[in-house]
């Protein structure tokens, strides 16, 4: 039995067996499975299987392997339980009413606000989409940067570059329209359809009230919303039409509304929202500087350890699509470079073989974006190094505030970012990475770590 089978059976095996787990997906970095009865998983023994960085029990259970080997693991159960991934059955809404059942136990356990259920809706909506977006957001940039160091926009290899990493962001609204009607509860081509609404060109030759529709109006908040309206109104719909009639009865109905509503009503509130959103952060960020830098970067990891900071997705693209490019992320990304800091800390000062390993297998990850092991496996477990991370991030987000970073697309942060900040802010873009690093490190070695944390780990 190879490496990840092993573990994909020692995984089934902590979680109450194959027939206890119910749907099994996976995101970048974690196996997220739900279970008939979450009573049967030892979570304490999921800990300790070979492997597991960490475990976060929140709507669906997060167990943390990293990036990479979490798409073999998650074959790998699959193979071993004959589940498919993502084996949830969105078309049948007796099954989602179970699982909301299921699911409102555990959240009303942990007390969440309506504030944290919402952005856990808005993340829901974009952790499929997550690899698409880094894909094509790092080979935009790429290409971005060609341009500026003399490559020929013209060139036949340049454009089809450029088709390739922009189409994502191009046609993001009907991806988003699907998630969102799937996490409602509709049908996933209606919640399509309602994105379409809002970027379709032929916008720009209706006009209402003496004015121009505007295509992308009201971005991805507006494609939400439109998405989250035709669910809605498809459900209650359906409860009044024949089933003999429903297939062209309800969709159809649902999608004329929905058409009128979101062009007289829905875009223009997606607009409002999203002119409001982004205006007050470039707001907090020109007024306070870098003491915004300093919060918003060392508040961000936390955020990360709930799995809530991909509901932040919306509001990064709706900064792109309105100003041009996106100050927010250089920030936030700072966050994992102070964890990078921590970590190297704790991996020179320790004596414990078993934590240096975990760093070791953590560290060019997170160097390249991705955070979560080394926050899972290291720096969250051990406590105070945690916070020092966080410190060491407040610094360099300092740093990017001041300076005014931005980014021309979003993707995983880390030195692989580097190519989507505009190119002329590139080298300040590293002088901060490396100061969170140097901070997060400084912090953590002087007052964060000491040997005594180790001897659980």
């Amino acid at each position: 039995m190879g490496k990840e089978q092993q573990m994909a059976h020692s995984i089934i095996e902590k979680l109450g067996g194959a027939s206890n787990i119910q749907t099994l997906m996976h995101c970048m970095t974690r196996i997220r499975v739900n279970l008939h009865d979450p009573s049967k998983a030892d979570l304490a023994g999921l800990k300790d299987v070979d492997g597991v960085l960490g475990v976060v029990e929140d709507d669906t259970l997060q167990i943390i392997v990293g990036p990479g080997i979490v798409n073999r693991v998650t074959l790998a159960m699959s193979e071993e339980t004959g589940m498919n991934i993502h084996s949830v059955d969105e078309t049948n809404p007796m099954d989602l009413e179970q699982m909301a059942r299921m699911n409102k136990d555990a959240i009303n356990k942990k007390n969440a606000t309506p504030f944290k259920q919402f952005l856990r809706k808005i993340a829901s909506i974009f952790i499929p989409l997550i690899p698409a977006i880094v894909a094509s957001g790092l080979i935009a940039g790429i290409t971005n940067v060609a341009i500026r160091m003399g490559a020929d926009p013209e060139s036949a290899f340049i454009q089809m570059l450029g088709l390739i990493g922009w189409g994502v962001f191009s046609y993001l609204a009907v991806f988003v329209g699907i998630n969102t009607a799937k996490e409602f509860g509709g049908t996933p081509a209606l919640g399509g359809a309602a994105g379409i609404l809002i970027i379709n060109p032929g916008l720009a030759n209706i006009t209402l009230f003496g004015d121009p529709l505007v295509a992308g109006r009201g971005g991805l908040i507006g494609v939400m919303l439109a998405a989250v309206f035709i669910a809605f109104l498809e459900k209650r719909i359906r409860k009044f039409v024949h089933p003999s009639i429903d297939i062209i009865v309800t969709p159809t109905l649902a999608l004329l509304i929905t058409g009128f509503a979101t062009l007289f009503v829905l875009q223009p509130v997606g607009g409002f929202l999203s002119d409001l959103i982004t205006k007050g952060l470039l707001n907090l960020i020109d007024i306070g500087g870098i003491f915004s830098g300093l919060i918003l970067a060392g508040t961000f990891l936390p955020l990360v350890v709930t799995g809530l900071h991909q509901g932040l997705t919306p509001v990064h693209m709706e900064l792109i699509n309105t100003i041009g490019d996106d100050p927010l992320l250089p920030i936030l990304a700072m966050g994992g470079a102070g964890q990078v800091g921590a970590a190297f800390a704790i991996y020179f000062k320790t004596k414990n073989q078993r934590l240096r390993k975990v760093i070791k297998g953590g560290l060019p990850v997170g160097m390249l974006g991705i955070g979560e092991p080394l926050i899972f496996g290291v720096t969250l477990p051990l406590g105070r190094p945690f916070l020092t991370a966080c410190l060491g991030a407040a610094v360099g987000g300092a740093f990017q505030a001041f300076y005014e970073v931005a980014t021309i697309a979003i993707g995983v942060s880390g030195i692989p970012l580097v190519f989507l900040v505009n190119p002329n802010e590139m080298v300040l873009y590293l002088v901060g990475l490396v100061i969170a690093y140097v901070f997060g490190f400084l912090f953590t070695w002087t007052f964060g770590f000491k040997e005594s944390m180790a001897k659980d780990i």
